[in-house]
């Protein structure tokens, strides 16, 4: 395959999945401004390093990767340093008792280290298999699952106890 032929693929998937990859950076940044930064700043990595796609058939987990370490040094960079907008400081204002129950699980994530919030937002956000979630994680399979299941374990304590 051509270096043409595989920006073109490239190229396709970013278009054909912005809103996934717009999700996954705001999950991190929580705001619009920096989530768009993160894509952009992604995107453009990616076309740099086109070359190390060795198989085209990784894309997603190839620009996964670099999207999530995009993220997680920028969060490095600016320890917390987050800019709440209108619209999320509304989201964080719970308006009945149903919810208040969504409202515990963000405050749970958030409460994440930047690795144990790729393993949640990854598997169960955006619906990646395990297999993949390890892949853009640099981790083997079974070291994901069980980081995984330790995830679960912490959140299931961090929303009980806000019961």
């Amino acid at each position: 395959m051509t270096k043409n032929e595989k920006f073109e693929l490239v190229e396709r998937f970013l278009i054909e999945n912005q809103n996934a990859h717009y999700r996954i950076a705001y999950s991190y940044m929580k705001n619009k401004e920096n989530a768009l930064d993160i894509v952009q700043d992604s995107i453009l990595k990616a076309l740099k390093s086109i070359d190390s796609l060795d198989e085209v058939k990784y894309m997603k987990t190839w620009f996964y990767r670099i999207l999530v370490n995009t993220s997680i040094d920028f969060i490095r960079k600016h320890q917390r340093m987050t800019v709440m907008d209108g619209e999320i400081l509304d989201g964080y204002l719970p308006k009945s008792e149903d919810e208040q129950s969504d409202m515990d699980l963000l405050d749970a994530l958030d409460a994440l280290t930047p690795n144990e919030k790729s393993l949640i937002v990854l598997r169960f956000f955006e619906d990646l298999k395990i297999e993949e979630v390890a892949t853009v994680l640099g981790e083997n399979v079974n070291t994901a699952k069980t980081k995984l299941y330790r995830t679960l374990k912490k959140l299931r304590l961090e929303i009980g106890e806000g019961i």
